[in-house]
């Protein structure tokens, strides 16, 4: 059906404590956010507002003098701005997105920032045993998508799904953790993506001492099939000659046999 069902916590997303606080205390969701009602609306704000997908604003994240579990390397300790992105991912949230709408998200033609949040969204919001037939279209999508703040870490829409599927970390925060079970059979599918990709593109890119024999002879039945082409127009009009001079003989002999002149001799014989 189109109902899509959110695994794990029904209230945080799945999210970072920290990350969760600063969002639901951020005057951007407050305000700005709640005066969206629908998922049209949203997605036009992703458009005109997301430009990475980090956590936290560039510069803000002040993790200096933090150590071991405080350094933000676990996405606790010291906060800082929240990003707009990760507002809006739990403003889409909120809105419990349909199945067609997430699949909206995805496949949305106006900004990679729109399919990258699909992407997040999925990441949090489903259970690790269904990751694998969402993502699995998508693994070959060269869509480029700049995911860090102030820029600088420009990656496919297919790296990008290889990354979430396969790190738990997210530029100082984390995603759900999937089951080893589940993981072993996610790392299996890529080796299995990775080898047709690399076959794919060596008969791709194949180079050109291997097309040119090929090149060749396409040439030389192109060659060929002018040549009977010539020959056969050749043989052809050779015909209508020959039929044009047999009528032109038939028709003097017939003329010859009706003159006048023919006839009188033929006439003084008798």
């Amino acid at each position: 059906g189109n109902t899509l069902t959110c695994w794990g916590n029904p209230r945080t997303m799945n999210l970072n404590h920290l990350v969760l606080t600063n969002v639901q205390n951020s005057p951007y969701f407050k305000v700005r956010l709640f005066e969206l009602k629908t998922y049209h609306e949203v997605v036009d704000e992703i458009y005109y507002k997301v430009d990475h997908l980090e956590p936290w604003e560039r510069g803000t994240r002040k993790t200096a003098g933090q150590t071991g579990m405080c350094g933000g390397v676990r996405g606790v300790g010291a906060g800082g701005v929240v990003s707009t992105s990760f507002c809006i991912l739990f403003k889409l949230f909120t809105l419990k997105l349909t199945r067609k709408q997430v699949n909206g998200l995805l496949n949305h033609t106006d900004s990679p920032f729109i399919r990258g949040l699909g992407v997040m969204y999925i990441r949090y919001t489903q259970a690790p045993k269904d990751l694998w037939n969402w993502y699995e279209p998508y693994l070959e999508d060269e869509e480029e998508i700049d995911v860090k703040a102030g820029g600088g870490c420009v990656m496919t829409i297919g790296m990008m799904i290889r990354t979430v599927l396969t790190k738990l970390d997210w530029f100082s925060t984390l995603f759900p953790r999937i089951p080893v079970p589940i993981q072993k059979e996610i790392d299996e599918g890529l080796s299995v993506s990775d080898f047709f990709l690399i076959f794919k593109q060596n008969h791709k890119h194949r180079s050109p001492d291997v097309r040119r024999p090929r090149s060749r002879s396409r040439e030389h039945r192109r060659q060929r099939s002018r040549s009977r082409d010539s020959n056969r127009r050749r043989d052809e009009r050779s015909r209508r000659s020959g039929s044009r001079d047999r009528k032109r003989s038939s028709r003097d002999k017939d003329s010859r046999r009706r003159s006048p002149v023919r006839s009188s001799r033929h006439r003084s014989r008798s």
